[in-house]
């Protein structure tokens, strides 16, 4: 939690830098708000301070429906107050208790159910389900707001299995109901319109130039505003275009899917792909003291994901001691020979069974490269913990470069040092001399992109 005279400040100022970091609940209306909230300011008698929208609601406090809390940039990842606990949280924000059971993420964490529990109610006042209910409503509660979704498809987009179940748990989860939220009847099928908000500064400039220089054609789109791609997710498939609004802090995301079981998990990884939840301005605060003192930081820097750690892999073997150029256009030779067509010349990025089983001729790429493409489908056909990428180290063909570069991109692991990339060789000089990757961590990740930048 920040100091109670930050967030006295930060409220007063309405500064978007803290908005999602802390929320204010009012005594005397029984309503929370982010930081941002455009209503007058209450006195600060009347005013309690809360590091998560779980606490307020513990409190007895509900949502503000103006500044509407569930839009906020969510927490930072790393809040260093224990990894197991940020692990749980980021696996149930992602579904985990919807399709599976408490002890099923247990046993995910390496943990027993018990102490799992014990987790929760430390540190947040509450239980892993409830916890998961309560995110399960504020998601329905954004969609209820920007969409016009029927109320029974936001409440199987939610996660609740009947509309009754979903009426009973949005009343006493946020005292509202779903109809005094709903201002359209309207429905246009699955085609969706969201706004996702993040914490500036966002060097927009700097992602855009990453992301539409690695652009596959038929998989990806990119322009100067907008970053969009197909995909196929938890067995939903569709697409989304991203269209950044630097003015409001925020990504006007427009989202085509064919079925909206799964809807919360596609949108949190919308969010890794761009990074909207990292907390820039700490990040580079840590590793500003790794450069020399002539060296301007490029303020906003984030890091681009890619949208599975299987396609991470995929991009970055085809990627090994070849240009950027020269990887993209294989990979989109690729995904036009072996991607599933779509409407409008679009493609899903290629299966892992449909690798395993190609010879790859169409690939101009030796041998050896075309089996390691194949062995790393493989891996993933048998299933057993496919996303650990250190076990790739044990396939013939993938070295440490790749694993860490999949990683990173593919998992928005924020400490990876990228060492013997050869970008980050020619930029190394601007770091001071006395210079040691250990000094950003956890934020290695950062430090390489930053480092990609000043080229």
């Amino acid at each position: 939690m920040l100091a109670i005279n930050v967030c006295q400040k930060a409220r007063l100022s309405r500064d978007p830098r803290f908005d999602g970091q802390f929320f204010t609940a009012v005594k005397t209306t029984g309503i929370y708000c982010r930081s941002i909230c455009p209503v007058f300011p209450p006195k600060e008698q009347n005013v309690v301070y809360f590091a998560t929208a779980i606490e307020c609601a513990g409190a007895g406090y509900r949502p503000c429906l103006r500044c509407r809390p569930d839009s906020a940039p969510n927490s930072s990842a790393w809040k260093g107050i224990n990894t197991t606990l940020d692990r749980a949280i980021s696996l149930i924000n992602a579904g985990a208790l919807q399709g599976g059971t408490l002890p099923e993420l247990a046993s995910r964490l390496g943990i027993s159910d018990r102490y799992l529990r014990q987790l929760f109610t430390r540190h947040l006042g509450i239980s892993p389900k409830s916890y998961a209910l309560y995110q399960q409503c504020l998601f329905a509660k954004q969609l209820l707001h920007q969409t016009d979704l029927p109320i029974t498809q936001v409440a199987l987009a939610s996660g609740f299995a009947s509309v009754r179940r979903f009426n009973d748990c949005f009343v006493s989860q946020l005292k509202l109901t779903p109809s005094s939220l709903r201002k359209s009847s309207k429905s246009h099928a699955n085609t969706l319109q969201l706004l996702l908000y993040y914490r500036p500064p966002f060097a927009w400039d700097t992602m855009q130039k990453i992301l539409n220089g690695r652009a596959v054609k038929g998989l990806e789109w990119c322009d100067s505003q907008r970053y969009g791609r197909t995909f196929d997710w938890l067995g939903s498939r569709g697409s989304f275009t991203a269209t950044h609004e630097a003015i409001n802090n925020r990504f006007i995301v427009t989202l085509d899917v064919d079925a909206v079981s799964h809807l919360k998990p596609i949108i949190n990884n919308i969010r890794r792909v761009l990074d909207l939840d990292v907390d820039i301005a700490a990040v580079e605060q840590d590793i500003s003291p790794c450069f020399s003192a002539d060296t301007q930081i490029n303020s906003g820097v984030r890091l681009p994901g890619i949208w599975t750690m299987f396609e991470a892999g995929i991009r970055a073997i085809l990627g090994q001691q070849i240009s950027v150029e020269a990887a993209r256009n294989l990979v989109t030779t690729l995904v036009a020979s072996l991607g599933e067509k779509l409407a409008d010349d679009q493609y899903l990025f290629p299966t892992a069974a449909v690798i395993a089983t190609s010879e790859l001729d169409f690939l101009s790429i030796p041998k050896s490269r075309k089996q390691t493409l194949r062995v790393l489908a493989e891996h993933y056909v048998a299933g057993e913990s496919p996303n650990d990428a250190d076990q790739w180290l044990a396939l013939k063909g993938i070295g440490p470069w790749t694993v860490q570069y999949a990683k990173m991109r593919g998992l928005s692991d924020p400490n990876i040092f990228l060492a013997g990339d050869l970008g980050v060789k020619k930029a190394l000089p601007t770091l001071a001399p006395q210079f040691s990757p250990q000094q950003a961590s956890p934020w290695q990740s950062y430090l390489t992109f930053q480092l990609w930048s000043q080229l």
